[in-house]
C-alpha cells in the first residue's frame, strides 16, 4: 500500500477518536464522574488510560511515551481513586455517542455509516497487536453495537496501532521521549510552545536539544539540519510502514473506507472542537478529504 494512502487513513482516522478528548459530551461525562475540568488533563489520562485497567504512572509514562514522568505523576493513579476504569469506559462510549449524535445527526442511522463503521472494523480486527499495548487494551474491549459507536472503537484501536508503531520507530531511531518532542519541533511540525504541554522542563528540554545537536541532528538554533530532517522522516516513513498492515487487509475496499470517514472526519474538524495545532503535527484546518 502507498505510504500516502496510510498517512491519509491515519488524518482520517485521528480526529474521529480525538473528539473523546474535545467534545463537551466528554467533559460532562468527565464532570459526572468527579473528575476536575478546569482542566483538560485528568479527564485525558483517564479516558486514554481506563482500557489499562487502573494503571500506574509507570505504565502510563511507557506507553505515552512523550510525557514527562513528573507530569504524568500529578494525575496517575489519584485518577482512579475518582473513578474506577470500568466506570470511564462507560462514561467514555456514552459521551462519544452524545457526541457523534449532535455533529452527525441523522446521518448515525445512515447505510454509509454501517459501511463504514463495518470496514473499520474489519481493519481494526486485522491489526497486529503483538507489542503494541495501548492498542491492544482497546481490541480486549467489546465492540458496541451501535455503527457509530463500533466505527469510533475501531478508529480508537487503529489510532493507538499507529501510534504505538510510532513509539517503536522513535526507539530504533535512537530518540529519547524529549528528543521525540524537540527533533519535531525542530522540522517545524509546531511551534515549541504547542509542545510544551508535555511538561518537560526548560532545563530538560535544552539538554536534548544539546544532545540532538552533538549527533549532527539539530543547529545552535535547535533547526533541523538536513540529517535531523532525514532522520524524521525515516521516523514517519517507518510509522507509516508499521501502520499499514490493518488498512492493506482491506484490500481494494480501503478507498472506499476512505470516501466514507471523510465527511465524518469533516464533521468533527468544522466543529471547531480540535486545536489549531498539536503535537501530532496536523492542523485543525487541514482538508479531510
Amino acid at each position: 500500500m502507498e505510504p500516502m494512502m496510510v498517512r491519509r487513513l491515519w488524518q482520517l482516522v485521528e480526529p474521529v477518536h480525538a473528539l473523546v478528548y474535545y467534545a463537551p459530551e466528554l467533559t460532562e461525562e468527565a464532570a459526572a464522574l468527579g473528575l476536575a475540568t478546569d482542566e483538560r488533563w485528568p479527564g485525558y489520562f483517564a479516558l486514554r488510560s481506563a482500557p489499562l485497567g487502573a494503571a500506574g504512572p509507570e505504565l502510563v509514562t511507557a506507553t505515552y511515551y512523550s510525557f514527562s514522568p513528573r507530569m504524568v505523576a500529578e494525575y496517575v493513579p489519584a485518577i482512579w481513586s475518582v473513578a474506577d476504569p470500568a466506570k470511564v469506559l462507560d462514561a467514555r462510549l456514552s459521551g462519544v455517542d452524545r457526541a457523534l449524535r449532535a455533529l452527525l445527526g441523522d446521518r448515525v442511522d445512515s447505510p454509509e455509516l454501517a459501511e463504514a463503521a463495518a470496514l473499520a472494523r474489519r481493519a481494526a480486527e486485522a491489526a497486529d497487536l503483538a507489542g503494541r499495548p495501548l492498542a491492544a487494551a482497546n481490541a480486549d474491549l467489546p465492540w458496541p453495537d451501535a455503527p457509530h459507536l463500533a466505527l469510533w472503537q475501531a478508529a480508537t484501536v487503529l489510532r493507538e496501532h499507529r501510534g504505538d508503531g510510532h513509539v517503536a520507530a522513535l526507539l530504533t531511531a535512537g530518540l529519547d521521549p524529549t528528543e521525540a518532542l524537540v527533533s519535531f519541533a525542530a522540522v517545524g511540525a509546531a511551534p515549541v510552545e504547542v509542545f510544551a504541554s508535555r511538561r518537560w522542563s526548560a532545563q530538560e528540554w535544552a539538554a536534548a536539544r544539546d544532545r540532538l545537536a552533538g549527533r549532527g541532528l539539530v543547529d545552535a538554533d535547535g533547526v533541523a539540519t538536513d540529517a535531523g530532517r532525514r532522520l524524521r522522516d525515516e521516523v514517519e516513513r517507518r510509522t507509516d510502514e508499521l501502520a499499514a498492515a490493518p488498512w492493506r487487509a482491506l484490500g481494494p475496499a480501503v478507498g472506499r473506507l476512505a470516501q466514507l470517514l471523510a465527511p465524518v472526519t469533516g464533521a468533527v474538524v468544522a466543529s471547531g472542537m480540535l486545536p489549531a495545532r498539536s503535537t501530532l503535527g496536523i492542523r485543525r484546518d487541514a482538508p479531510a478529504s
